[in-house]
């Protein structure tokens, strides 16, 4: 309850734009005149500022080096203050808000990825499951608020993702 609590103050705290929600790789294609062509937008809403940035830049499919994730993040903050998008934020606050709206879109990503497996007989989203829970330990690693969250992963659920590590 208390990790659920601090995401939502967090997404809370963001201002509210449109988002996609679901802005990665596989739901982009490559147009001419380099404009992305973008699918699967039933879901878009409005919401914290941070989401679609968090969807793109740690998809739940295709790691990005941590250079060059940082490096967008940074200049997406300093690109939606100079366009007024957002008001003037300190460059480790708008990092916390990105990686804590991960935090709460991996969590997400997790269970709907196993539903799909138990309800829905798709096993193929399990072998996605291990980079979603990579980004959940990592965040939950740096961040003193979620030592119990980071231990909790460690005990309970890093043992079940060992497995979908070494599926195909």
């Amino acid at each position: 309850a208390d990790v659920f609590d601090r995401l939502i103050v967090s997404a809370m705290e963001q201002p509210q734009v449109f988002v996609h929600r679901d802005y990665h790789s596989r739901n982009l294609m490559i147009l001419p005149g380099h404009s992305p062509g973008i699918l699967d937008f039933q879901d878009a809403v409005a919401g914290p500022a941070t989401y679609d940035l968090v969807s793109l830049l740690r998809d739940c499919y295709h790691r990005l080096p941590p250079a060059i994730v940082a490096s967008r993040v940074e200049a997406f903050r300093v690109r939606a203050i100079d366009a007024g998008i957002l008001p003037h934020v300190e460059a480790d606050a708008f990092r916390r808000w990105f990686d804590w709206m991960g935090m709460q879109r991996h969590l997400k990503v997790a269970g709907i990825f196993s539903r799909l497996n138990l309800r829905d007989g798709k096993p193929r989203y399990l072998a996605d499951i291990p980079l979603v829970v990579d980004y959940l330990k990592e965040v939950a690693d740096h961040y003193d608020e979620f030592t119990d969250f980071s231990n909790w992963l460690d005990e309970r659920v890093l043992p079940l993702v060992a497995p979908l590590r070494s599926r195909p």
